[in-house]
């Protein structure tokens, strides 16, 4: 869009998942909205963009779960819900193929997924026993203290090894892109309590069904059929406080007026977008107590399909899961297979080389499907994403800003704010959702935005703490 000087009810700065939720809900109530977004795709960390060398559009696989009501609340009203492929198990492989499919079954929550696991071939009956005797910790709840790590409370559980290997560490890692001592027990008992135990609901794995940048730029179209207004390219290069109203500059000239502004950008770049007064007035503390997590993909291209699996936990190896983006995107038959691997918390595969990594992952794959060997690859790449996620380590609770900051009119958003939630797209929702509410009071209204949770289910309406 061409840049024009403007008036606003409030300016988002950043499009990635928080800044579009933020959006969305305003324009939605009828404020007028800018959003202002340096790249020229929306989406933030959950991006897509067309690989030159690969002529493919890829992006770094992000799913959600069913009790992310935050982001199903904003698809749905976006008009993309029916652009998410909604699965009712998980399947972990072991090297040779050996399979264990969590699936559904009709007992009662938390019983939903008792047949399942109690058959579950990964497991000995020592490590189901194990965990769940474990489990039972987050039946009622989990952690509202974040000082633990998931490794310390392993060992305080007595956990097994082979508990850890094949269902603690893949199901943490996966959800909070980190390791085991770098984890909180506060967030991983959280996503333990939801998606395992308060309800059948809010374990289904959900997959877009779009590369993330299509699948978000949904999301844009619908804030502008709204009202609003997204300036791409456009880079912001100060905020200035003009009496009750706020000055964006752009870099190249122009300027945005508004009553109020949401810095929805990474905590990296908010002392870029606020400047040095501002960021001493917002967060004093600044933001150097915050880290990232990467996660690395492989992709591949292979002339024919050698496994019927959509997705699928991988045990033992370095590679966390794989994607079969051809059968989950539902391509047409005979235009071959594409899968994506996905390597989280992928410290040390940063400093690789992406040959080794991409022979290595080879290897790995054929461990689990060995007609992969005899299978044409057609083309490949690696994505390393070194600031993928931010980490929930043991203590960030005491960092994470509010929303709402000390100076009237500006307002925070992103998934590392305080939201009660990891840093998944559900949080950045989260994020700017409580980001609108706050802009809506600055304003005059009480308008809210957040969704409430899934409720409990099944015996678990009368075990769970409400």
């Amino acid at each position: 869009m061409s840049l024009a000087v403007d008036r606003y009810d409030c300016v988002v700065v950043g499009a990635g998942v928080a800044g579009l939720a933020a959006a969305s809900a305003l324009s939605g109530a009828g404020a007028r909205v800018a959003v202002v977004e340096r790249k020229p795709f929306v989406g933030g960390r959950a991006y897509s963009y067309p690989h030159p060398a690969l002529q493919e559009v890829v992006d770094s696989q992000h799913v959600l779960v069913g009790c992310c009501t935050n982001l199903r609340h904003l698809c749905g009203a976006s008009g993309i819900a029916d652009l998410i492929r909604w699965y009712d198990g998980y399947v972990f492989l072991e090297p040779g193929g050996r399979r264990t499919n969590l699936a559904l079954s009709g007992l009662p929550a938390p019983l939903h997924t008792s047949p399942s696991f109690a058959a579950a071939p990964m497991l000995s009956l020592r490590d189901k026993l194990a965990i769940g005797t474990a489990l039972q910790s987050f039946v009622r709840g989990y952690p509202k203290d974040d000082s633990e790590s998931v490794a310390s409370w392993l060992r305080r559980k007595r956990q097994p090894d082979g508990a850890i290997r094949h269902f603690w560490r893949p199901v943490v890692i996966s959800a909070l892109n980190d390791t085991l001592d770098r984890c909180s027990m506060r967030y991983a008992g959280q996503v333990f309590h939801e998606t395992f135990l308060r309800s059948a609901e809010g374990g289904r794995l959900g997959i877009p069904t779009l590369p993330l940048s299509d699948f978000y730029g949904r999301v844009a179209q619908h804030c502008e059929a709204q009202g609003g207004t997204l300036y791409e390219k456009q880079s912001v290069e100060r905020l200035e406080q003009r009496g009750e109203e706020w000055a964006v500059h752009l870099q190249g000239g122009g300027e945005l007026i508004a009553k109020t502004v949401i810095s929805a950008v990474s905590f990296e770049h908010v002392p870029q977008v606020l400047g040095t007064e501002l960021m001493t007035a917002v967060m004093p503390q600044g933001v150097a107590g915050f880290c990232h997590s990467p996660i690395t993909s492989i992709h591949l291209w292979y002339e024919r399909e050698f496994t019927t699996l959509d997705h699928a936990a991988l045990l033992d190896t370095g590679i966390e899961w794989m994607f079969h983006k051809s059968r989950i995107r539902r391509s047409p038959a005979g235009q071959g297979s594409y899968l994506e691997l996905t390597i989280s918390a992928s410290h040390a595969q940063l400093k690789e080389s992406r040959e080794t990594l991409l022979t290595r992952s080879l290897r790995e794959l054929e461990s689990f499907f060995p007609e992969a060997r005899t299978t044409k690859l057609l083309k490949s790449g690696v994505l390393k994403e070194a600031k993928a996620t931010f980490s929930v380590l043991p203590g960030m609770d005491r960092l994470r800003p509010a929303q709402e900051t000390a100076v009237p009119g500006l307002v925070l958003a992103g998934d590392w704010t305080q939201t009660g939630w990891p840093s998944t797209m559900e949080g950045g929702v989260r994020s700017g959702y409580l980001a609108a509410e706050a802009v809506a009071r600055q304003l005059g209204s009480s308008r809210s935005f957040v969704q409430p949770d899934l409720a409990a289910a099944g015996l678990m309406r009368w075990l769970a703490r409400e």
